[in-house]
């Protein structure tokens, strides 16, 4: 993800500028407000309108629609956003990403079919880790710079390769259809994590429905007035999603520790957040320092500390663990040791 970014980063500051005057001058030369012109006025204009409209509003159904959609938001974070200076209290906040249900996206029960649930996690999931973890991202990216991860078998070197993120397993939980051209947003926040993965869960929620308290940065819409009032959000959500992620610098796998505090996200703890030497945590769920004890988890303050970070992640990893868990059903494959059914469907 973070290569891909960097790299169409900088072909936009290099091509883009150039490309600007070319695609005025192919514009005159091609006649190209004749061509609107005609268009919009000429005979059978109707026609053309209305399918131009509904081209339009199906959009995210067309071909390489998902690819600009995914790139497209990795590349309004890296390379036209300034990048953000949250602090480690806002790690765990949503990022909200609209859409709505194509036509195309419709199966024969007229609701939003199961599948494409997934193609809109992608987006939602590159919103989130491309504004969150942009510095963390953009650091370890020039590893060779900053050493923020070494080389197991040379610990004085640091790692080399390009550093990619990857998609290691997404499930979801469907809830209440959507019907066709019903809008939606999907709500994406880190749920947790541990010495190899990064667990994201994502609510797709109806439009409108659930506002914000407060907004971290500049103001992004209304916020939610009723103070103290408990909500029934559950009825208010689609289906809900849990996607894990691993990061890489060439074929090491990088603690998501490493990528968190980068990205100036954890507090300061005591002996840190990632063992020292090769960049992974000790083999447990749990990162260096262990659980916290219930004494802890039940102090009393105002300032954000490395207790709050962890308490949450262990809330989150509750559900994460059981995720985690399924990757063990590889080894329940026997490659039909007591036979097949058979080979069916199209090629």
């Amino acid at each position: 993800m973070a290569s891909a970014a960097a790299s169409a980063n900088g072909v936009i500051r290099v091509v883009g500028p150039a490309l600007i005057p070319a695609i005025a001058y192919g514009a005159y030369k091609g006649n190209a407000l004749g061509f609107l012109e005609s268009f919009f006025t000429g005979p059978g204009r109707t026609s053309r309108i209305i399918a131009l409209a509904v081209v339009l509003y199906n959009w995210k159904s067309l071909p390489f629609a998902w690819t600009f959609r995914v790139f497209g938001a990795m590349t309004s974070h890296f390379a036209f956003r300034r990048l953000h200076s949250h602090g480690p209290d806002k790690l765990f906040h949503p990022v909200i990403t609209p859409s709505h249900v194509t036509l195309l996206e419709v199966d024969y029960n007229i609701h939003k079919s199961n599948s494409t649930y997934f193609a809109d996690l992608d987006v939602s999931r590159s919103h989130l880790v491309s504004h969150l973890f942009a510095r963390g991202c953009a650091a370890i990216a020039n590893n060779n710079s900053t050493k923020l991860v070494m080389n197991p078998s040379d610990p004085s070197k640091p790692a080399k390769g390009r550093f990619s993120v990857m998609l290691g397993a997404v499930h979801c939980s469907f809830k209440k259809e959507l019907q066709p051209y019903q809008k939606y947003e999907m709500w994406s926040r880190v749920l947790s994590w541990d010495r190899k993965w990064m667990y994201i869960v994502t609510h797709f929620v109806e439009k409108g429905a659930v506002k914000p308290r407060s907004w971290d940065a500049s103001s992004f819409g209304p916020t939610r007035e009723n103070e103290g009032k408990l909500e029934d959000w559950e009825k208010k959500i689609h289906a809900t999603a849990i996607s894990k992620y691993v990061f890489k610098v060439g074929r090491l796998t990088v603690h998501p520790a490493v990528l968190i505090e980068a990205s100036g996200l954890l507090p300061e703890r005591p002996g840190g957040w990632v063992s020292i030497g090769n960049g992974m945590a000790p083999p447990s769920h749990t990162v260096i320092g262990g659980a916290i004890s219930e004494a802890e988890a039940d102090f009393e303050s105002t300032d954000w500390n490395w207790q709050h970070t962890e308490k949450l992640r262990q809330k989150g990893h509750e559900y994460a663990e059981h995720f985690a868990a399924l990757d063990h059903l590889h080894s329940h494959f026997d490659g039909g040791e007591d036979g097949a059914l058979g080979i069916f469907g199209l090629s």
